[in-house]
């Protein structure tokens, strides 16, 4: 059985949002568009408290997109973003939420951030989309959305990781490309064994 997996599809990924992801709104209708093709549609949701850690707003005298070295290792400093009950934490206006088989919020320990949708970034703590596709019989994950280089690549290194085939659709993802991190994901991503397509 093949899920889709579609990463942090929201407002603030997408034009005007708070951490704009370029062309972040061109994927929704082809990800609308292979929901019918697939047996069950996942979809993921950055969900963060007011004050998280990985916002550089917590940290004086850092500016966005700096690196700092946290406990579980370095962590880029992010505007302000998907904030629980916020607009910008919505899934873009168009993208077909309700057919959902599962959403799954990541992101809201307001200690650590979650760029995957299996792991913490700790790379331990889980957030129990594993068990929930193995119980549903899922082994293939067919991966979209935003952003490339770190929620997309980050799921998709986990997914392979824990023994699922993972194709991520490139035409249907778009990238931040901080200092070259989208051919460093490619890259990663290649050598775990994950289908760039």
């Amino acid at each position: 059985m093949q899920a889709l997996v579609v990463i942090d599809v929201q407002k603030d990924f997408c034009p005007e949002g708070a951490l704009a992801v370029p062309g972040g709104e061109a994927i929704v209708q082809g990800i609308n568009s292979l929901m019918a093709e697939v047996d069950a549609v996942i979809l993921t949701q950055d969900w963060h408290p007011a004050g998280h850690s990985s916002f550089a707003s917590s940290h004086p005298g850092r500016a966005p997109y700096e690196v700092i070295e946290m406990p579980y290792g370095p962590q880029v400093l992010w505007p302000d973003h998907c904030i629980q009950g916020s607009l910008g934490a919505q899934f873009h206006g168009t993208l077909q939420a309700e057919r959902a088989d599962l959403i799954l919020r990541k992101g809201y320990n307001p200690a650590i951030d979650s760029y995957s949708a299996f792991f913490e970034n700790d790379h331990e703590t889980p957030t129990g989309l594993e068990g929930y596709l193995r119980s549903r019989g899922i082994d293939r994950l067919l991966m979209v959305g935003l952003a490339t280089d770190f929620c997309v690549a980050y799921s998709a290194l986990d997914g392979a990781r824990l023994g699922f085939d993972v194709e991520v659709r490139e035409d249907l993802c778009r990238a931040i490309d901080l200092d070259g991190s989208l051919a460093q994901a490619r890259a990663h991503m290649r050598e775990a064994g994950v289908v760039l397509a």
